[in-house]
């Protein structure tokens, strides 16, 4: 029945009231008869209707004011819950399973035989789980209402509410369940599906109460000499300890959690070299077990198989904090949720996390579900396959491992990246377990920065820079290979005028004749510092700027840019001579270096780098035409001869069944010129020459401290260790 017709029918009734009243006073006062009536009639046009009345009270419920909606209830109603559980009520179910956006629309109402009016509605909110939709019905019931400071009472609508009113079918003794149904994180593969990160096997060692020895004197009744040796193994306070065997949920028979460590290795053990840490582990879970109520299980945990060969590249997960919970509203994220910090996994995030199932539901007092209000199906993070090579990855990290390094990796065919490699590092398995304060003192305290994730920096490159100004004199047509700046014999020390005052050049070998490849093969600082002036600041800076100087590269890391200057140029010769040889203000990533050396083999292309894994992988150039097809040819057959000549810096890696082609450096890190305290990094850049080889390889490495103990030679050596294990001499037929 419309609103209309309700109206009228209330009119009538008041008419034939009045009716009656003018009747009886026709002769005593007509016109005070006309006056009530008109007065009656006024007061209920002003009457708030339960249409409107509903409306305000899915305002108020949108701004989260319970106890306004509370004030709206008939007086049975109010008898039948009190304003505290009624609040209550509402607010848990409301703010339990994220309302928002609620939107009312009213469908009509109708005039009950009780007398009461039923508002028909229909509610639309979104929650946690998605959009709810219902229609539902709600009665309002005239009531006298005391006036206020001596007024008269009036009657006016009142909410007849029952539990319903929140939800259809919602039972006083019934809940709003909201459960989860956890997506599983994605795992992170190698480019042979071999695991990086992904779900793992950890010892859970916990404590059950009734197990063990009592003390009524000691700290929480439990035996003093007990909690004391817990704590000396699992470098946990005794207070903490009993702190996890007092909560409230805690009985005799329960397994109390108290530390996750990793899990023995079986296999390990059978070796012929069983791993160290493995055997201490076993060690000291088989103490642990001599303690009376220990027990150890397993327990699923996210784990990082290479550890801390890879702990740069994969990255850890962590607890969520309320900062991150915060910074990532309404992404999916709970107070117990992991995130990814660093590495791929911090980069690949959100593919990886997925999406946990929500399901919001009505259910009765014995937990049986009973009507199902929205629901959102569970989605498993993706796994992310990469085309680093987890076997080349643990040969450069052994290779290394006794030195502060790093060191790229890569298909100088396809542009993937086969390693990324940090020395010294951590085991990121121990951000899982629980890591200790003590020893996370002890890693960022280390002098070696074992948490310095040096592949995402730029160093001074050194003569390993040196191809990059050949390159540029040669594309510039500032001098040909045959160019010997007017010097039949290459010397040891060189200014160019005397405005340097006291500043000279030097190299350690003297050569002839003085040619481009002769100064490669012979690592001249001389002849490349000539170069550098003769291509002139601006051609030079001009040329690195099309290198991918002072931008981004285009990789799915974020890596320092390269620069040539701390300033927007470069501002002196003698800086600029530097500069020829990589040093000067030169600064340059492993990456952006190994990418630029991609342009020797692919004769002037530079090739993109990438970590994503391709079925079938095809180069894609990030500069295309960095260099003539000719002028590459020019400078890799230098390259080859580094390291296949006798007088070659690169000349211990050489192999006699594969050509090998390379460039050493040695970059001097100091405060001055002037300064004879500084260090060295030493540098080697090498790859395989044949590109059809089955697995061809391009490495970039850079060992720190090598002043006075081998210099480039480190590097060299180590790399050739690398070279030799994956790429194995073919045994003679």
């Amino acid at each position: 029945m419309s609103r209309r017709r309700r109206r009228s029918r209330r009119r009538s009734g008041a008419g034939r009231m009045v009716l009656i009243v003018i009747i009886a006073a026709v002769l005593l006062a007509a016109a005070a008869g006309a006056f009530l009536f008109v007065t009656h009639r006024s007061a209920r046009q002003k009457q708030k209707q339960p249409d409107e009345l509903l409306t305000e009270y899915m305002q108020f419920l949108a701004a989260g004011n319970y106890d306004a909606m509370y004030e709206l209830l008939n007086a049975q109603s109010r008898l039948n819950i009190s304003r505290e559980d009624f609040v209550a009520r509402n607010r848990n179910i409301y703010e339990g399973i994220e309302a928002a956006d609620i939107r009312v629309e009213i469908k009509g109402t109708e005039q009950k035989e009780n007398g009461s009016e039923a508002v028909n509605y229909q509610t639309t909110m979104n929650s946690q789980a998605g959009e709810i939709s219902f229609f539902n019905q709600v009665d309002f019931r005239l009531e006298e209402i005391p006036g206020e400071d001596g007024k008269k009472s009036a009657e006016e609508y009142r909410m007849i509410w029952n539990d319903w009113v929140i939800f259809p079918q919602l039972g006083r003794t019934d809940k709003v369940r909201v459960s989860t149904d956890r997506a599983d994180r994605g795992s992170i593969l190698d480019r042979n599906g071999n695991l990086l990160a992904g779900e793992g096997t950890a010892s859970l060692v916990g404590l059950v109460p009734g197990k063990m020895n009592r003390d009524p004197a000691g700290l929480g009744g439990y035996a003093a000499g007990d909690l004391e040796r817990l704590s000396g193994l699992l470098g946990i306070s005794v207070e903490g300890i009993t702190k996890k065997l007092s909560a409230g949920w805690v009985r005799d028979d329960s397994l109390v959690p108290v530390k996750t460590l990793k899990h023995v290795d079986e296999l390990n053990l059978l070796a012929d070299k069983p791993d160290e840490a493995n055997l201490q582990n076993q060690a000291l879970q088989e103490e642990l077990l001599t303690v009376p109520g220990v027990m150890i299980t397993d327990t699923t945990v996210r784990s990082y198989p290479l550890g801390e060969k890879a702990a740069h590249l994969v990255g850890y997960v962590q607890n969520v904090t309320a900062e991150d919970l915060e910074k990532h509203p309404g992404e999916g994220y709970l107070a117990d949720s992991v995130i990814g910090r660093s590495g791929m996994e911090g980069l690949f995030e959100k593919e990886l996390k997925g999406q946990n199932g929500t399901r919001i539901a009505i259910v009765t007092q014995d937990g049986e579900e009973k009507l199902v209000l929205a629901s959102i199906p569970r989605t498993d993070g993706q796994d992310i396959r990469l085309t680093i090579d987890g076997g080349l990855q643990q040969t450069i990290y052994d290779a290394f491992r006794d030195r502060k390094s790093c060191t790229v990796a890569m298909n100088p065919r396809t542009g993937e990246m086969l390693a990324l490699v940090n020395t010294p590092s951590f085991d990121n398995n121990d951000f899982i377990l629980g890591m200790s304060q003590e020893k996370w003192t002890a890693l960022n305290e280390d002098e070696r920065n074992p948490m310095l994730n040096r592949f995402r920096q730029r160093f001074a490159p050194g003569s390993s820079f040196k191809p990059i100004t050949g390159i540029i004199g040669l594309s510039t047509g500032t001098f040909g290979p045959q160019e010997n700046f007017g010097e039949d014999a290459a010397g040891l020390s060189w200014q160019k005028d005397g405005s340097w005052g006291r500043y000279y050049v030097t190299t350690l070998h003297g050569y002839s004749p003085v040619n481009l490849e002769n100064a490669l093969i012979y690592s001249d600082n001389i002849y490349f510092a000539r170069a550098a002036l003769k291509i002139g600041s601006e051609n030079f800076t001009k040329g690195l700027d099309a290198l991918g100087f002072n931008q981004e590269i285009p990789f799915e890391i974020a890596v320092a840019q390269a620069q040539y200057s701390n300033t927007e140029t470069i501002g002196t010769e003698i800086q600029l001579a530097d500069s020829g040889y990589g040093q000067g203000q030169v600064l340059i990533n492993p990456v952006h270096l190994a990418s630029l050396y991609t342009m020797f083999p692919n004769r002037g292309t530079v090739l993109k780098p990438y970590l994503l894994y391709k079925e079938n992988p095809a180069p894609e150039a990030w500069i295309e035409n960095a260099c003539t097809p000719e002028n590459a040819e020019i400078i890799e057959n230098a390259l080859v001869k580094v390291v296949n000549s006798e007088h070659g810096t690169g000349h211990k890696a050489m192999r006699d069944d594969v050509v090998l082609a390379g460039k050493t450096g040695t970059a001097e890190i100091k405060a001055s010129k002037d300064d004879a305290t500084g260090t060295e990094l030493g540098w080697f850049a090498v790859y395989t020459k044949d590109l059809n080889l089955d697995n061809p390889l391009l490495m970039v490495s850079m060992v720190e401290d090598v002043k006075n103990d081998g210099g480039s030679g480190v590097a060299v050596e180590k790399s050739k260790e690398v070279f030799e294990r994956y790429i194995p001499k073919k045994s003679a037929e």
